[in-house]
């Protein structure tokens, strides 16, 4: 009885594992299909869009960061769709406005049944709860920029948890492929990347590298340069840059962070 229970649990994950590997081949094959136009488009010397790709983005929360970064993804083509508690609202259907794009505004779960890629642009604090409610995420990119924080009475910021909170979501969610993005820049620099003199680096971490490098294509055309750091497992590093960040500005330091290239190259004979 045992092993007939050993098999069937290996066959039902073999089956989601299968779901999610066609649902990001699908996603895949949709962008280098437009990519593909594009392409001959500019071979024959006709117009062409601002952006060589365009996906159903499903931007979880409408504050500061929804609002910021919303409107940029639009401006290079996404569609987006706006999952609020309260999509009806003045200053919601006023941010569907300004996003332009054919954005709209709906519930959290059903934002989420028509895209391709989910954003989590929500409070720490209420994170794992509202993604629990947003149904089925299999085959979904989750980008995720929260960073979970507490500050104590000195000012000072620290991890709440030593769990990340880009982990904690993709337990939740075993078969979305989640990347941890944004996290690391303030809402002012994701709104404009001109406001520093310098190129501003989005470190990337998640389990699936064809997520990460969608990921990173947005976060390219959006004006950044990025730079994987691995799986999802080193998302708690990337939330530290923020803590970091955060601290320097008891001291009136306000910084963006840029890891140029070395020219060092691999010398330790290890493959990278």
């Amino acid at each position: 009885m045992n092993n007939i229970f050993k098999l069937d649990r290996n066959k039902l994950g073999s089956q989601r594992a299968q779901k999610v590997s066609t649902a990001l081949f699908v996603l895949i094959a949709k962008r280098r299909i437009v990519s593909f136009f594009t392409s001959l488009v500019l071979v024959l010397g006709l117009a062409m869009p601002a952006t060589t790709f365009a996906d159903t983005i499903a931007m979880i929360g409408t504050g500061s960061v929804g609002s910021a970064l919303g409107p940029r993804f639009a401006s290079i083509g996404h569609q987006i769709v706006y999952g609020s508690r309260s999509p009806d609202s003045e200053k919601v259907m006023a941010l569907v406005e300004a996003t332009g794009n054919e954005a709209s505004a709906t519930t959290p779960a059903a934002a989420v049944r028509q895209a391709d890629i989910v954003v989590l642009a929500l409070p720490w604090a209420v994170a794992e709860e509202v993604v629990i409610g947003l149904g089925d995420l299999s085959g979904k990119i989750i980008i995720d920029p929260i960073n979970p924080r507490i500050i104590d009475d000195e000012g000072w910021a620290d991890y709440p948890t030593y769990t990340s909170n880009a982990e904690r979501i993709q337990i939740l969610a075993p078969n979305a492929m989640v990347v941890k993005a944004f996290s690391t820049i303030s809402v002012d620099t994701m709104i404009d990347p001109t406001l520093v003199d310098h190129p501003i680096t989005i470190p990337l971490v998640g389990n699936d590298s064809e997520a990460k490098e969608v990921v990173a294509e947005i976060c390219e055309a959006l004006g950044f340069e990025t730079m994987d750091f691995g799986p999802v497992r080193y998302a708690h590093i990337l939330e530290g840059l923020y803590l970091l960040r955060g601290n320097a500005r008891l001291y009136d330091n306000y910084f963006e962070w840029n890891f140029p290239a070395s020219k060092r190259g691999n010398f330790s004979g290890r493959k990278p």
